[in-house]
């Protein structure tokens, strides 16, 4: 950030009087300029014993699939993102949705919250923002072509998941590490089962 939005006048990255973290702060006006992670909302949407995956078109990671997922936008709820996200990748519906796992990746200033819902009608094509779609069973889940580490988490969770019937939220910390690679911290709500 170089300028203030209020007032277009340069701004320095300072420590506020009372914070404890650097801000942008307007050398003007005065105005503190927060920057806070992304919220990307996404969606398991299973129909009979297989999943929906989307192969991305746009970067980044085009060519590569993905679960539909995207980031929420101002004035929809975390269930209404999930769905509006597998309605614009994947042409699909999905009802049912239930948190399935919030995955913190502080390294690139996001947290995904991930839903699992039932497709309707097991009905999908390629949207805007999608070559293809496919549902897929765990075998045939093309694994070295996943975009992101995070979705990969979702599935390995969900498939080690298959057989359990009660509802357990998980949460995981994928951190970059100094040699670029993505480790994993995994906190499992109802731990005690």
């Amino acid at each position: 950030m170089k300028f203030c939005s209020e007032c277009a006048s340069p701004v320095s990255l300072r420590v506020p009087e009372g914070d404890n973290l650097p801000r942008f702060i307007c050398d003007r006006c005065g105005t503190v300029h927060y920057q806070n992670p992304n919220m990307v909302a996404g969606c398991i949407a299973e129909w009979q014993d297989r999943i929906l995956l989307c192969k991305r078109s746009i970067e980044p990671r085009s060519g590569l699939w993905t679960l539909p997922a995207g980031f929420m936008e101002n004035g929809e709820t975390t269930v209404e993102a999930a769905a509006r996200e597998t309605r614009e990748e994947a042409c699909a519906e999905v009802t049912d949705l239930k948190l399935y796992g919030l995955f913190n990746l502080p390294h690139i200033n996001q947290v995904y919250l991930m839903f699992r819902g039932q497709l309707v009608d097991g009905k999908a094509a390629a949207g805007p923002e999608s070559e293809e779609v496919g549902l897929y069973r765990r075998e045939e889940i093309p694994w070295e072509q996943l975009a992101f580490p995070v979705i990969r988490e979702t599935l390995e969770l969900y498939y080690d998941d298959d057989a359990r019937t009660d509802h357990v939220v998980y949460i995981s910390d994928l951190r970059r590490t100094a040699d670029r690679r993505i480790e994993i911290r995994r906190h499992l709500k109802n731990d005690d089962r």
